[in-house]
């Protein structure tokens, strides 16, 4: 019998309860003892090894952190380098120089500009330390509510009596292009509603542009503009101007590309007789 033949005990004569029998010899129970694990066996060598995954990564950060360090305090060592050498120079050219900046200053220009780091007033005009007033804000704006530029234009017009005003955008101004994308800025918001408010105020004209880049800086025109309206409604300008014939005010434009600045010829007087019939403030 298949039962005899198989080794299996005689009290299994059924063919079921052989067919029984063959399944257990042919898959082994999942209850039975499974074999002992192999042990793998590191022998450690001269030189430790690291782990990609953990430990690599790790000092890598920490390699990343040093350079960090580093640069940050050659950068921050740099400028103090580049001052001593500016100061010398200054005062090989002119042993007073410094006397004459201590003294205090009377400069002839307030500069009201863009916060962007490609534009140092400075440097792009050729005027020297003394010469000109500066205040920056991210897109050059002038509002009413923000008292730091307020207090600019008071105490330049009439402490400094300086005798130019100018408002300096440029072109491919973050905040403008930021202020013509319709989304939520967060923080943002309140402030680039003012160039959002200048686009409503010319919304036909740029509108009419078909050329994106061009509408973009017809804004940063436009936005310029209207700035300098902002600062002939101030009291401080209109009262200056009535008692001495100055400040008067002019609107520029920085271009990257060339390094020039535009003149968009602003008619102050004009824009003085305009505005006065609403915001008139002189004594």
């Amino acid at each position: 019998m298949l039962s005899t033949r198989l080794g299996l005990s005689p009290l299994l004569h059924s063919s079921k309860q052989a067919s029984s029998a063959l399944s257990r010899l042919a898959v082994p129970r999942t209850t039975s003892t499974p074999l002992p694990r192999r042990r793998l066996t590191i022998v450690p060598s001269a030189t430790p090894r690291r782990s990609f995954c953990s430990s690599h990564t790790a000092d890598d950060k920490d390699r990343s952190k040093k350079d960090i360090t580093m640069y940050l305090q050659e950068t921050h060592d740099k400028v103090f380098e580049n001052n001593k050498s500016w100061a010398a120079e200054q005062v090989a050219k002119d042993p007073d120089f410094f006397k004459k900046l201590a003294a205090g200053q009377n400069p002839e220009y307030l500069w009201i500009g863009c916060s962007d780091s490609r534009i140092p007033a400075e440097q792009i005009t050729g005027l020297q330390p003394g010469d000109a007033f500066v205040h920056r804000n991210i897109a050059n704006l002038v509002c009413n509510t923000d008292l730091n530029v307020m207090s600019v234009i008071e105490y330049a017009v009439k402490h400094l009596q300086v005798k130019h005003i100018v408002v300096c955008g440029h072109y491919g101004c973050g905040g403008v292009k930021a202020a013509m994308t319709p989304k939520d800025l967060g923080l943002m918001n309140p402030w680039l509603r003012n160039i959002r408010d200048v686009y409503r105020l010319h919304e036909k004209e740029l509108d009419a542009i078909a050329d994106e880049e061009a509408r973009y800086e017809r804004l940063v025109e436009l936005n310029v503009y209207e700035q300098c309206r902002n600062v002939v409604k101030t009291a401080a300008l209109q009262q200056s101007y009535a008692e001495n014939g100055f400040p008067i005010i002019h609107g520029w434009v920085f271009n990257f590309r060339d390094g020039m600045l535009k003149d968009l010829n602003v008619d102050f007087k004009t824009i003085l007789k305009d505005i006065q019939k609403i915001y008139n403030l002189t004594n």
